[in-house]
This record gives structure tokens, C-alpha cells and sequence, in this order.
């Protein structure tokens, strides 16, 4: 399966933010327009593994990340953290514990709507929740810069 990190330009020709469709559940993002550079590798390592359905795997690479990240970005990381962590609970059965983590994990990331590090907060937080309660497949995560065409 082809990644579906997409690292293009993605901009209407008004310059307003376009979003990514990739199948059924997958999330609306915006070009990182405020963002100062490209994104830290284990971010991008960890929208992976959360894509390819390693919900564990993408929580043990964004916590690293946010071990090291900057007061500024730490709750938007433990966020992510979360949400991967609430699904790899839904799918073992702990729905109790997939509940707690989602209604936190979307706490702790409301400060950084609309969107975050190219990531339209709350489209995801609806998807997260739209997949523990059974109503579609589990999201997938794409996060588009502004590099230029080449």
C-alpha cells in the first residue's frame, strides 16, 4: 500500500488550503503554511504507523518525540499519543479506557485548532470518535506542506 503522506504543495490557486481525500475515513489537513521547516521525521514516522494501523508502534515513536519536543508542542504530541492509544484499546476490547484517552487526548489538542502542524484538529478528533463507536473504518492521518513544486 502507498503511503498517503503527501509532501506537495496543496494550495487552491487563491492560496486557501485544499484538502487530501484518500479513502472513506481519511482526515482533511491544510498546508503547513505557518510551519518554519519540515516536520520533525518521528512526527512523519508516527502519522505512518498510525496510518498502517501500528496504533502502538505510532504511540511509542510520537512519545519519543515528545520527550524532546518544546513546551509548545508537548500536549499537541501527548494528544496524538492518545488518540493512537484509545484505538489500540478500542481494538482489544477496552472500550472503557479508549473512551477516557479520547475525551482527554481531544482536551489536551483544542488549544491547537484549527489546525496544527498541518493537521485539521477537529475533523480528526470526529474521526477518532466515529471509529470507537463503530460508525466506519479507522482514520488515516495525511499532513501537507507548503514545499514548492518542483
Amino acid at each position: 500500500m502507498p503511503s498517503i503522506l503527501d509532501w506537495r504543495y496543496c494550495n487552491d490557486d487563491a492560496g486557501e488550503p485544499e484538502s487530501v481525500a484518500a479513502g472513506p475515513a481519511f482526515l482533511s489537513v491544510y498546508s503547513m503554511a505557518d510551519a518554519a521547516e519540515i516536520p520533525d521525521p518521528r512526527f512523519l514516522e508516527g502519522i505512518e504507523r498510525f496510518n498502517q494501523g501500528e496504533y502502538f508502534e505510532a504511540h511509542e515513536v510520537w512519545e519519543d518525540l515528545w520527550q524532546d519536543s518544546p513546551s509548545a508542542d508537548r500536549r499537541f504530541y501527548q494528544a496524538l499519543i492518545q488518540a493512537a492509544v484509545a484505538i489500540y484499546h478500542h481494538q482489544r476490547g477496552n472500550n472503557t479506557g479508549a473512551q477516557r484517552l479520547l475525551q482527554s487526548g481531544r482536551r489536551y489538542m483544542q488549544p491547537y485548532a484549527p489546525v496544527y502542524h498541518g493537521l485539521a484538529v477537529e475533523a480528526f478528533w470526529e474521526a477518532v470518535a466515529a471509529y470507537l463507536a463503530g460508525w466506519g473504518t479507522a482514520p488515516q492521518i495525511a499532513i501537507t506542506s507548503n514545499i514548492p513544486k518542483t
